[in-house]
């Protein structure tokens, strides 16, 4: 994996914890010379990381809508930064820019991120892995819910295994490299699976 982009909170939670994870992960990510694509913000856990990154010498590669660029809120010091019209073409061209995916800690938007994504694999539409960094236990409600719907029968039981989860940045990673993507056509660009 040469670049991963990072779902995570545009605000720091409620635990230390969660900003320290971001920053080893950014920290990691630039020793192991993975560029970071995420989405071009400098407030809360998105611009721990990236500072993280920047600060150790690696790459990133920030993707924002104008009207948040128009609020200040882009970082400054990205390595590139995409302005794009919409909310949609930013997931799109992150997803196309990045050979993998994992999630911190955040809210409704890093939820949304993460599950169009897992979408998007579940439909064969890409292959690449997708982590959830566990931080404190910060997703052990969602993953409980996923079994729930397992056992519902919403999910089915193999599209468990359309992503990873480890509570450091490091066993995520390992973890991610190991990844192999179900069986399927992956001829399909991500910029045409906007929505």
């Amino acid at each position: 994996m040469k670049s991963i982009c990072v779902f995570c909170g545009s605000s720091f939670g409620s635990r230390p914890s969660y900003r320290q994870a971001a920053i080893e992960l950014g920290q990691l990510m630039a020793k192991e010379d993975i560029a970071l694509v995420w989405g071009g913000g400098k407030v809360g856990l998105m611009g721990t990381v990236a500072d993280a990154v920047l600060q150790a010498g690696g790459e990133a590669v920030g993707v924002i809508p104008g009207f948040m660029v128009e609020k200040e809120l882009a970082h400054p010091e990205a390595s590139e930064m995409i302005e794009v019209d919409s909310m949609h073409t930013r997931k799109a061209l992150m997803a196309d820019r990045a050979e993998g995916f994992i999630a911190l800690p955040g809210g409704f938007g890093t939820f949304d991120e993460l599950f169009e994504i897992l979408t998007w694999a579940q439909l064969h539409i890409h292959g690449k892995p997708v982590g959830l960094l566990n931080t404190d236990g910060y997703y052990d409600p969602l993953l409980a819910m996923v079994e729930h719907s397992v056992r519902e029968g919403f999910v089915r039981p193999a599209n468990r295994d359309l992503f990873c989860v480890a509570s450091t940045p490091a066993d995520l990673i390992a973890a991610m490299r190991e990844h192999r993507a179900p069986q399927g056509d992956w001829t399909v660009k991500l910029t045409s699976a906007q929505g």
